[in-house]
């Protein structure tokens, strides 16, 4: 059991940081945007604030479609998904291009509402909090995203920047499916979506938490 959590956390871990290395790639080739099609402030700010915002909304359908299909499916399909969005924006070469890519890669950045709960029904309450600290370290993916998009691209060309994330969202989604389980015992959740999303849009603190 110890061994299968490890693996759960490691797997959830990896696949958050990969995803918010993929939802944070416009920001730090916001500059290279900006000169090569001679972007003003507000649409560079536009650009790299369109995924930011679908990203933290679409935390509450991606929480609810958790609940029903667990994480196992759900971090494998964002994964897969995100790649489509990826590869798009390697070569997007106009404004509109971007935005529409740049919408679509804010499923990415939606990650974190699968990888709570799948790691936190692995782990009994007196760990959860440790385990979920270590899950949360994924947030270094946008960290990543900064360091590493720039030298690629300036190395081997914008495409590169965004190639690169594609195969990894790729390894980590066929990782999921290969070795990633949800914990025995997981309740799948019968109520249709379309309830479960109302009731939680009513709710004040939904979009405070947003």
């Amino acid at each position: 059991m110890t061994r299968d959590r490890t693996l759960a956390l490691v797997l959830a871990t990896v696949a958050f940081a990969v995803n918010f290395w993929a939802w944070g790639l416009l920001s730090p080739l916001a500059p290279v945007y900006r000169d090569l099609l001679g972007l003003t402030p507000i649409q560079v700010s536009v650009m790299v604030a369109v995924p930011v915002i679908v990203g933290s909304l679409g935390r509450i359908p991606l929480g609810v479609l958790t609940d029903r299909y667990g994480g196992r499916r759900m971090f494998a399909a964002v994964s897969f998904l995100g790649v489509i969005p990826v590869v798009f924006l390697a070569f997007a070469t106009d404004y509109w291009a971007l935005l529409a890519g740049g919408l679509a890669l804010g499923v990415t950045g939606a990650s974190f509402a699968i990888g709570i709960p799948f790691v936190n029904a692995w782990y009994p309450p007196g760990q959860r909090g440790l385990a979920l600290g270590i899950f949360g370290m994924g947030n270094i993916g946008t960290a990543v995203a900064g360091f590493v998009a720039p030298p690629i691209a300036e190395r081997w060309g914008r495409p590169a920047a965004f190639l690169t994330v594609a195969a990894a969202l790729t390894l980590i989604g066929l990782a999921f499916l290969l070795l990633g389980r949800d914990a025995s015992g997981t309740p799948a959740v019968a109520e249709p979506f379309g309830a479960r999303f109302a009731a939680a849009a009513r709710l004040r603190a939904t979009w405070e938490l947003a």
